[in-house]
């Protein structure tokens, strides 16, 4: 049998994302309505950007030339000229930010970003150094935890926990138990952030931005559900960006998951660097989302779809999703939900639960119902024992409503099974 190196090891023996990306990909591909799909990231479908999408794709089919450039041409590694272009006329027109061509790379999918940002600013240095990522506050987004090429990658820290009333909470960033070290390549967030819907405040912000400065290293923003684009943001938060910052942004929120077209706007020596792995690892990124996009970022189309179309129908869903779970949810439950400030989940937390949430996943998978165990988004704390970790779970609300209303229905009736109610 082969043996994997250990970087192979780290990306072939199995990891979250893998776990969630296979449920979400068979519940898809099979449907049905006894799967509940309340696990992966799937945007939802919006009948008025699907409706975009078309009508885009009709456009490029009438445009002689267009179509056959789209699929049969290699853009330049750094991605689509135009479609480049029109970033930082947005960038620099609508939010003022001191951007060009040349802070902008266009890579395959944020996911692919954060592979390449992750490995070429952190790891083994040439001094025989060790760089970490530091997360000033889990959990976090699940799909980090194994893209590094070496082992212990992450320091992590654990957040403030702020009860709101009888079934909310809030995470905030413990500056105080904040330090940065030699051994901290970039500080990461993720905003809102995925798992918790959490958006940390522009003030948590500016302080996490003063910090980098101060300490000569980049603060990266995973901003896959933020403004300016898809803007899924309902707490009231300003997007940052300045010479210091990496912000990866992605078409997948919007509603144009399959294209897998990812956003980098950084300084130019690291975009210069993202192009540069980018022809390494694919030569070129894929044409189709740049070409459905250009034109709609050009004109500033995009922005009216975001604040007008896609923000109001996931804060709808968010709204009925929390409405259900109070309804299934009595008081007997010691539960409480994260703000739901943006992206597409619900982060819910069951206190002293008499087993792991990942014992939870399993017993819920068996009735059909898929979400994810909290678990798997605290990566970076090492060996630090913290209950709260095994307690909470992530569900999704953007599925058909019915499909969300039972899934949440089953998760209510099997929790109560758990605490005895």
């Amino acid at each position: 049998m082969t043996d994997f190196s250990i970087f192979g090891s780290k990306l072939c023996d199995g990891s979250g994302i893998e776990e969630l990306m296979h449920d979400l990909g068979n519940a898809l591909s099979s449907g049905g309505d006894d799967i509940k799909m309340l696990g992966g990231g799937q945007p939802g479908s919006i009948p008025e950007m699907n409706a975009i999408w078309r009508r885009r794709m009709e456009e490029i089919m009438e445009t002689p030339g267009e179509m056959e450039a789209m699929v049969g041409n290699y853009d330049p590694p750094k991605g689509n000229p135009k479609f480049i272009k029109a970033l930082a006329q947005l960038f620099s027109e609508k939010l003022g930010w001191d951007v060009t061509e040349k802070n902008i790379a266009i890579t395959a999918g944020g996911q692919t970003a954060f592979f390449f940002l992750f490995n070429a600013l952190a790891g083994r240095t040439k001094d025989g150094r060790r760089k970490k990522i530091l997360l000033p506050l889990v959990p976090e987004y699940i799909g980090y935890a194994n893209q590094s090429v070496g082992d212990d990658f992450f320091k992590a820290v654990k957040p403030k926990i702020e009860k709101i009333g009888e079934h909310q909470f809030k995470y905030r960033v413990d500056f105080e138990s904040l330090q940065i070290d030699d051994d901290i390549a970039a500080i990461c967030v993720s905003r809102p952030t995925n798992p918790s819907g959490n958006v940390l405040t522009d003030a948590e912000m500016d302080k996490l931005s003063a910090l980098a400065s101060q300490h000569n290293i980049p603060l990266i923003i995973d901003n896959a559900y933020g403004a300016p684009f898809p803007n899924i943001f309902f707490a009231d938060a300003n997007p940052l960006w300045n010479e210091n910052t990496i912000l990866t942004m992605s078409l997948s929120k919007i509603g144009l998951p399959g294209t897998r077209t990812g956003i980098v706007v950084a300084p130019v020596r690291i975009a210069e660097a993202v192009a540069s792995m980018s022809a390494i690892v694919g030569l070129a990124n894929s044409s189709s989302g740049q070409y459905i996009m250009e034109p709609l970022i050009r004109s500033g189309e995009v922005l009216t779809l975001s604040n007008e179309v896609v923000k109001p129908f996931y804060l709808e869903k968010s709204d009925k999703a929390q409405q259900w779970v109070s309804e299934f949810f009595d008081d007997s439950l010691p539960y409480r939900i994260h703000l739901s400030e943006g992206a597409l989940f619900l982060w819910i937390w069951f206190e002293d639960m008499p087993v792991s949430s990942k014992v939870l996943y399993e017993r819920l998978k068996e009735r059909g119902v898929l979400i994810v165990s909290g678990s798997y988004f605290f990566f970076g704390l090492g060996d630090t024992e913290w209950k709260h970790r095994d307690q909470c779970i992530r569900m999704t609300f953007t599925m058909e409503e019915t499909v969300v209303k039972e899934g949440i229905r089953i998760i209510a009736e099997e929790v109560k099974k758990i605490y005895g109610k």
